[in-house]
């Protein structure tokens, strides 16, 4: 009598019902983590573990791969605390559930159906047969890059700087694994401002940051294809923004920046266009800077907002609002001005559902960044242009900062998490992790034609 037939329809749903939402809690859970290991006493140079705020703030821009910092974390933390720092970039650029999938690879030499639309939902990959490949890839081009990287820079703290082995290894390997997956934390006080004038690390650390913003598909097809006419359309126009917007930004910059004293203006012209490419890259979601934003002319922080709210490649290490997004929104002006039916991009047709999802992510990406600086201009009396500034870095995942984050207080410092968090995640990732079901109608109604304009 203890029996009792269970039917089909009354199991027990599972707790997530779609990949995105395992990705958004597992970053939320690594967070989390995060901010244990901060707030021990190990983590902290100073006695006593780190306050509650300090230490999700900072877990959460690592594993946001944001780069924000409320403290010095040359002098604030530990070896031990920025070991922890270093894992939460590592793990939220390479993702949590790639590491995961990769993992579960590794050990069982099989994968499940479920893992593979997990891992697929955090590559982007196309198909679920190309998600063992895909993983595979981006393990070793996580390891390759960050570790050609580290062997320079080590090369070049310990030659130039006298640091010791030891020291200029841990710097090495730090910059070149923040360079890569698009952190922007740095073990030095002043972030990156006293190597200027120094190409032997800069450069390095700006090719660290373009080949891991270009996203892991680009990356992929340019090793296994180089014929550039066979390229898929989402490489030629990963690959086309990013001229654009590095050629442009640093041009644009230099000359906003030629004879600023605070800036480029005491540096000769080899190095004014040194410093002038070096921020251009950064607002491509790295968040390194060489030089006091505090001290940049407005122009400079107006074309730096507008880099860094495009962002960087799809299914990277970079944030904002992906270059694919933003040109196929071009071409979508483009299109309409022509009075085409169709858009059309390198004599391909896009289709409209990728026009809706871009469409979308830009609408929420405005919105975030309009009501994140709405609420901060409230909560402080800083600068418009600073906050502005502040929200645009938070959302897009960079890291650049006019100085202002540690005055924000406790509640700006909530808001700025939450920022990260939702441009980290995405907003398309966030919402359908949240959403119940997706729903499929059946049916339509009539067309309706409201004035525009």
């Amino acid at each position: 009598m203890f029996l009792r037939r269970v039917s089909p329809g009354s199991r027990r749903k599972p707790f997530f019902r779609h990949p995105a939402q395992v990705v958004t809690f597992a970053f939320a859970a690594a967070g989390a983590i995060g901010t244990v290991l901060l707030m021990l006493p190990t983590s902290r140079a100073d006695e006593g573990g780190a306050p509650f705020v300090t230490a999700l703030f900072t877990a959460t821009s690592a594993v946001c791969v944001t780069g924000l910092t409320v403290v010095d974390t040359a002098t604030y933390w530990t070896v031990p605390g920025q070991v922890v720092i270093l894992a939460l970039i590592q793990v939220g650029g390479f993702g949590i559930m790639t590491l995961a999938s990769l993992i579960a690879l590794l050990l069982s030499r099989r994968m499940g159906l479920r893992t593979r639309l997990t891992a697929a939902a955090e590559t982007k990959s196309l198909g679920l047969g190309d998600v063992r490949r895909v993983l595979r890839g981006v393990f070793l081009i996580t390891v390759v890059i960050e570790s050609a990287i580290a062997v320079v820079l080590t090369l070049r703290f310990r030659a130039e700087y006298d640091d010791s082995w030891g020291t200029a290894a841990w710097h090495g390997l730090f910059h070149a694994v923040s360079a890569f997956n698009n952190a922007g934390f740095a073990l030095f006080s002043d972030n990156l401002m006293g190597f200027l004038g120094d190409g032997f690390v800069l450069m390095p650390i700006s090719v660290a940051i373009i080949i891991g913003g270009l996203g892991f598909p680009v990356l992929m097809e340019l090793l296994r294809n180089r014929q550039p006419r066979s390229w898929s359309l989402h490489t030629r126009l990963t690959l086309l923004m990013t001229v654009v917007l590095l050629v442009g930004g640093t041009a644009f910059i230099t000359l906003a920046e030629w004879g600023n004293p605070g800036t480029l203006g005491p540096f000769d012209p080899l190095g004014k266009l040194l410093g002038g490419w070096f921020h251009a890259v950064q607002p491509r979601t790295a968040g390194f800077n060489a030089w006091d934003y505090g001290a940049a002319t407005d122009e400079t922080l107006l074309g730096t907002i507008m880099l860094m709210f495009i962002g960087g490649g799809s299914a990277g290490t970079a944030g904002g609002l992906k270059v694919t997004t933003f040109i196929v929104l071009f071409f979508v002006i483009v299109a309409e001005v022509r009075g085409d039916d169709d858009v059309i991009a390198f004599d391909r047709r896009i289709e409209h559902r990728v026009i809706r999802q871009a469409v979308t992510v830009a609408l929420l990406g405005v919105a975030a960044v309009i009501g994140g600086t709405m609420v901060l201009t409230e909560l402080t009396d800083l600068p418009f242009r600073d906050v502005l500034f502040e929200t645009t870095s938070a959302f897009a995942t960079v890291g650049l900062s006019t100085g202002i984050t540690p005055k924000i207080g406790d509640p700006g410092q909530f808001v700025l998490v939450a920022l990260m968090f939702l441009g980290r995640l995405g907003p398309i990732t966030l919402v359908s992790a949240l959403a119940l079901r997706e729903r499929n109608r059946r049916y339509r109604y009539p067309e309706g034609a409201p004035l525009i304009g």
